[in-house]
């Protein structure tokens, strides 16, 4: 699927102000979460860097817990 730089930036702005409803382009998407917001943003992240010839973002997700 072809992404945009202006369509992801419009996701990042939308995360920024907390807002889960994102209007592009005359379509309105609503995400149930702001997880469900930072996943798309980080996957057309990947897409836009793969198709650039950049190496893919990675991330480690820790966990800590106190007993």
């Amino acid at each position: 699927m072809g992404f945009t730089q202006t369509e992801l930036d419009a996701l990042k702005e939308a995360y920024a102000a907390g807002a889960l409803r994102i209007v592009h382009e005359g379509k309105t998407v609503e995400y149930g979460s702001e997880s469900d917001l930072l996943r798309r943003i980080r996957m057309i992240e990947n897409e836009l860097a793969a198709a650039a010839g950049k190496p893919r973002s990675t991330r480690t997700r820790l966990s800590f817990s106190r007993r």
